[in-house]
């Protein structure tokens, strides 16, 4: 243990200087893992720009499947309208031969 007052003052500043050089690390250190960090969300960001891009994709391809299932909807339809015509006009003219 120090008796003189000089001896303390340069054991206290021995203190001093360790805990100014501890705090430094532990300064350095956070500043460290802050950039590791934010490298870190940058790596994480375009992970999810990627798999955005990719469900985009797929996005236009259901679309595509939509606009042409729409179209065989449409030809259907059509279809379906020309099948019923000729069955009331085969109807209509089975009647009449039978109306003979």
């Amino acid at each position: 243990m120090p008796t003189t007052l000089e001896e303390r003052v340069a054991y206290l500043e021995g203190k001093v200087e360790e805990h100014s050089k501890v705090w430094s690390d532990l300064k350095d250190m956070m500043i460290n893992h802050d950039s590791k960090m934010i490298a870190f969300e940058q790596r994480i960001d375009r992970r999810f720009e990627a798999i955005d891009k990719r469900f985009e994709a797929i996005d236009r391809r259901f679309e595509a499947i939509d606009r042409r299932f729409e179209a065989i909807d449409q030809k259907f339809s059509k279809y379906f309208l020309w099948i019923i015509g000729i069955q009331v006009s085969v109807l209509l003219a089975v009647i009449a031969s039978m109306l003979r």
